[in-house]
């Protein structure tokens, strides 16, 4: 199997290195450097309606780029659009549900499925809306966050809040519904207002027991002070 590993501290690369006949799959852009061995292609995975429901769920490119060792072994590096850490999760008993963008790269093995979510959880949705992205298969599936990365566990009878623009994935098993605010009891316009006026924004509320991998900037923030700063 392709061996996976992030080098660096700071807005670190992910190091590829293939045996001949190995493959593997990643987000359109991200390859950086690879050896002459290795063939780069542009492909589908999973076909014209894969590609575009993928697009619309995750915010992810239509074509995908496919890294093979045709010739013999050979290394790649690659790089997530986002300044930030990459986490390399093992999926297969255990499978993650994708927030947008997350997606940097995975062995021929790992399947990127997507499926609907409900109506509450759409409403809130940064690109995905009624689409969500969950992986299957087995292998290894590499996620990326804006700034560092930190795993969380939730234990069953302990629930975890989250900034909706701080989660990067989470584990499949794991229940989880969206709200405008913290409060239990405020109701829909109250949790409205209350989101307002601390500035606190949408949180996902997960239950159960599994892991969530989180990340330490909110890109929409970002975003919003550099126009702001910029006068755009």
């Amino acid at each position: 199997m392709p061996i996976f590993t992030t080098t660096g501290d700071v807005d670190p690369f992910l190091h590829i290195a293939l045996a001949r006949g190995e493959k593997i799959y990643c987000e359109s852009d991200a390859m950086v450097m690879m050896e002459a061995n290795l063939d780069l292609k542009g492909k589908m995975k999973g076909g014209l309606g894969s590609a575009i429901m993928r697009k619309f769920a995750n915010g992810e490119s239509f074509f995908q780029q496919e890294i093979e060792a045709t010739r013999g072994e050979g290394d790649c590096l690659l790089s997530p659009t986002l300044p930030g850490a990459m986490q390399v999760l093992e999926v297969g008993a255990r499978q993650y549900m994708l927030s947008d963008g997350a997606f940097v790269a995975a062995t021929s093995g790992v399947d990127l499925k997507v499926r609907t979510q409900g109506l509450g959880n759409a409403m809130f949705a940064q690109t995905g809306g009624f689409f969500i992205t969950e992986s299957g298969g087995s292998g290894k599936l590499v996620v990326s966050g804006f700034g560092s990365l930190f795993e969380l566990d939730v234990v069953p009878g302990r629930d975890v809040l989250i900034d909706n623009s701080h989660v990067v994935c989470w584990d499949s098993r794991l229940r989880y519904e969206m709200s405008a605010s913290t409060s239990a009891s405020s109701g829909f316009l109250g949790n409205l207002v209350n989101s307002q006026t601390s500035g606190e924004g949408v949180v996902l509320r997960f239950s159960g027991e599994g892991k969530v991998v989180v990340c330490s900037r909110n890109r929409v923030n970002f975003v919003e002070y550099l126009r702001k700063e910029l006068k755009m």
